[in-house]
């Protein structure tokens, strides 16, 4: 399996998501400039990592989009291939539209750099191994609130496409471990046909013990083995 790792200017965690995709699962990864405007032939998965491209202006991922890379990575998506957006990379894919709804300020308008408890669920093969788990996993946003119309909060629970929610340590949703105030306490969604996953928590910072947790890395793992 080959994977590319997006750069755009102001990514940050790019290191940290090839890391992981080449030494930890030992995939052929390649880094991406976003000035480029083809993937590498024979590319698999791509990653969209966190940070704040073309410095958040405008509005987060609105510059991004534009990006002559972003082209490629689109095509890529609507042919069934795998795209992750992490943080910064979830935005981006909100405003390609690969993706429904948006991430608003956060509700305390407040940066927020912290750990938080997952709930996998869904679908997709990004979850399909780790539905029974609850995950630690970082935060650090300030415009992480994914808001969507009624309507579309509807289909996206109806068609299974909720791949991640903010729970306490024992699972249950509540409103204090929505950190960021998220509709339906929700930290991650996919596309429709499930290959496409955005989610604003940082599977790349915890998929090493050596840095506290690898809880992380089971999300990759749990699409490498159902692709």
């Amino acid at each position: 399996m080959k994977a590319a790792v997006i750069v755009f200017p102001g990514s940050n965690c790019d290191h940290d998501a090839q890391h992981v995709l080449s030494q930890q699962l030992n995939l052929e990864t390649n880094y991406v400039w976003h000035k480029d405007t083809q993937l590498p032939k024979g590319t698999d998965f791509v990653l969209l990592p966190g940070g704040f491209s073309y410095g958040d202006y405008l509005r987060c991922g609105a510059i991004a989009k534009f990006s002559p890379i972003m082209d490629s990575v689109i095509s890529h998506a609507n042919r069934g291939g795998y795209l992750m957006g992490i943080c910064n990379g979830f935005q981006v894919l909100t405003e390609t539209g690969l993706l429904p709804g948006t991430l608003m300020a956060n509700k305390n308008l407040k940066f927020i750099c912290k750990d938080v408890f997952l709930k996998p669920e869904g679908n997709s093969r990004f979850t399909q191994d780790i539905k029974d788990e609850v995950l630690r996993i970082p935060v650090a946003h300030g415009e992480g609130n994914f808001v969507i119309e009624n309507e579309g909060l509807k289909r996206i629970e109806e068609r299974g496409q909720v791949a991640f929610r903010y729970v306490t340590a024992d699972g249950k949703q509540s409103d204090e471990a929505n950190c960021n105030g998220s509709m339906a306490n929700i930290a991650g969604i996919t596309n429709e046909a499930g290959n496409v996953l955005g989610m604003m928590p940082h599977p790349e910072r915890y998929s090493d013990q050596l840095l506290g947790s690898d809880d992380g890395i089971s999300i990759f793992k749990s699409l490498l083995a159902n692709i």
